[in-house]
């Protein structure tokens, strides 16, 4: 779906974010649904379908985790948090709770619709009979195949190694908390594996990035856990 077809529901309780939301988004060419509350914005994504939810935690009438998880038990829109909550905590609780991502307030109209864009293509579904192949500058990874190249050469990886990146390619762009990658790869959300995850992903930093020290693939969201760079 192109762009200026994107219909964005907000769920925001300030008037005047929702006006900046608005306009910064159909300047970019996509179409809003506002909600100033947990109910009506329940009720506009259950009517109106939307491609994807801005919402904000703090709402007058229901806690934002909360509509994140009536969302989820029936629908699989991209739900990206705009809050000003900026614990770490608070972003692990959003991301754990079924949202895609987490922006904290202020933040720039450019990497909001980037964001949104990233949020968009992942649920995206593949032409009929195409293998899922995730594509950044420099790097292939073929899902189906389990095949990695850099550069064009191809890499080899431990069985961990590729489930773990496998993972974070299927969620390109996203926001992937320790929790996730611990159950996703692991099967666990033990204390004492909390270590698995940065050691592996420092492991795949040597293999895949052309400078470790400053990745371009493997992004940290720092105490939240780790973003795989699709493009934006």
């Amino acid at each position: 779906m192109s762009q200026d077809k994107w219909l964005v529901l907000i769920i925001e309780d300030e008037a005047p974010i929702r006006r900046f939301l608005r306009a910064a988004l159909e300047a970019a060419g996509m179409r809003c649904l506002e909600a100033g509350d947990a109910r009506q914005g329940l009720a506009l994504a259950a009517s109106q379908q939307p491609d994807l939810v801005l919402l904000d935690l703090g709402l007058p009438d229901r806690d934002g985790l909360e509509v994140i998880k009536n969302l989820r038990q029936w629908s699989q829109t991209p739900i990206i948090v705009i809050s000003a909550r900026d614990k770490e905590r608070d972003k692990i609780d959003g991301l754990d709770a079924g949202a895609d991502d987490y922006l904290t307030k202020p933040f720039g109209v450019g990497e909001l619709n980037a964001r949104i864009r990233a949020a968009l293509r992942r649920v995206a579904s593949p032409a009929e009979g195409q293998a899922p192949v995730f594509e950044a500058p420099g790097l292939k990874v073929d899902l189906e195949r389990r095949q990695v190249w850099r550069q064009g050469q191809e890499v080899h990886l431990t069985p961990i190694e590729f489930k773990l990146l496998a993972y974070l390619a299927r969620n390109a762009g996203k926001v992937v908390t320790h929790g996730q990658l611990l159950r996703a790869v692991w099967g666990t959300a033990s204390p004492e594996q909390s270590h698995y995850p940065r050691l592996y992903v420092h492991q795949l930093r040597h293999k895949l990035e052309p400078d470790p020290a400053r990745p371009v693939y493997l992004r940290t969201e720092p105490g939240v856990g780790y973003r795989l760079l699709d493009g934006d």
